[in-house]
């Protein structure tokens, strides 16, 4: 399993369009067949920023995510409209949970 989070802050006046180009992005990311979540968010104490979790099935997922031209597209149009040019990116590893059969793992959402 492969799980990150990205954050990005928009410019001024460029935070409406940021979010409609996050919705695009999370409609076609999601139709992918390895990733499990896409979950946008933008921030309540600062409606500037944006927060993205995102969980995909393995490496060979996310590499296939990284190769897709809907990617590519949101991210060059992305570099004129945020701080820095682009997201940034964290790495996560999700903590040992039971899973179904009693043992050691990673929970399905239910």
């Amino acid at each position: 399993m492969k799980s990150l989070y990205a954050e990005f802050t928009a410019l001024d006046g460029a935070a409406d369009r940021v979010e409609e180009l996050l919705l695009a992005l999370a409609n076609a990311v999601r139709q992918e067949p390895g990733n499990l979540v896409f979950d946008a968010y933008r921030k309540t104490d600062d409606p500037l920023a944006f927060f993205v979790y995102e969980i995909y099935a393995d490496e060979d997922a996310f590499r296939a995510h990284l190769d897709q031209e809907h990617g590519r597209v949101f991210n060059e149009q992305l570099a004129g409209l945020v701080r820095g040019g682009r997201s940034q990116l964290t790495w996560l590893r999700p903590l040992a949970e039971l899973d179904d059969g009693g043992q050691p793992g990673f929970a399905a959402r239910r």
